[in-house]
């Protein structure tokens, strides 16, 4: 058995019950409703967080505190059959609970390996997959770091919104913005690459969305990874925010593209859909490396 542990947290898609099959551990991401806190899929389910959004109510994220992650880490190393463990949090140009995760490690005397790999929802997932494989295979922790750091770069996410509605409560869209936007029909593409989220394009439908979402993840392959791509080194997934069929119709469109490919379609995290809302599509590639 393996002597090192895989821990990550709910921004990774990666639900508790998804964990135990995985053999990897995950801290809850917490949220503020109403002035009340929830962690995801604890006390806090994806259909509950829609209705709540959809509700009007205030909902903000917030960091996994010092004490729930320090709890984590001390019952995994707490185990006989763990020496080490490898923590991959959601990224840090995201979100500041990388940083307080790296502080913390410092108390550990070189067991935790803290990994900043960029990496948010069906990208951070296969990292943190690709991470149980490479302890499986006997790989130490500093190992296990190197590679996803190395590696980090190696996906890209492109999201159509729905909506401006929350971003424009984030501060990110000025209402006169979102009021254009909703008038015009136009669907926002947001781009996440590395560590940063940025505009991508606009689209003016659904159906023109997802043209420009598919051509841009295939020249970003064939740009960044020619020789890959020619290959089939990589993994094509697919991300959504409460609505499934939408995002089912659309990989069955993406699954005619890449026949030889098993598509994954997971939800898209809670602290991706409290900025983005409902009814969002995110298609993402990331290269292989096993």
């Amino acid at each position: 058995m393996s002597k090192v542990a895989i821990v990550t947290d709910s921004s990774s898609g990666i639900t508790q019950s998804e964990r135990k099959e995985l053999g990897v551990y995950a801290v809850p991401m917490p949220f503020v409703i109403d002035g009340k806190e929830y962690l995801e899929d604890v006390n806090l389910t994806q259909e509950e967080f829609y209705t709540f959004l959809e509700n009007g109510a205030d909902v903000s994220t917030s960091q996994p505190s010092i004490e729930s992650i320090k709890n984590v880490w001390d019952e995994v190393l707490s185990m006989d059959e763990y020496e080490e463990l490898v923590y991959i949090p959601l990224s840090s140009g995201l979100s500041g609970s990388c940083q307080t995760a790296y502080m913390l490690a410092i108390d550990y005397d070189g067991k935790v390996c803290v990994v900043d790999n960029h990496r948010v929802s069906v990208t951070q997932r296969q990292s943190v997959i690709e991470a149980k494989q490479m302890a499986d295979s006997g790989m130490s922790a500093e190992e296990i770091k190197e590679v996803l750091t190395d590696t980090a770069l190696d996906a890209n996410i492109l999201i159509m919104v729905n909506t401006l509605k929350y971003l424009q409560k984030g501060g990110r869209v000025t209402p006169a913005g979102a009021a254009l936007a909703g008038l015009l029909g136009i669907k926002p593409i947001l781009q996440i690459y590395g560590e940063k989220l940025d505009a991508y394009a606009k689209a003016r439908s659904v159906k023109n969305a997802k043209r420009i979402m598919t051509e841009g993840i295939i020249e970003s392959l064939k740009e960044s990874f020619p020789e890959d791509y020619e290959a089939g080194n990589y993994n094509i997934m697919m991300a959504y925010s409460h609505d499934r069929k939408l995002a089912e119709d659309f990989r069955d469109e993406i699954q005619d593209m890449f026949p030889d490919k098993d598509i994954l379609i997971n939800p898209l995290p809670l602290v991706i859909s409290c900025h983005i809302g409902p009814d969002s599509l995110a298609l993402v590639f990331t290269r292989k490396y096993l």
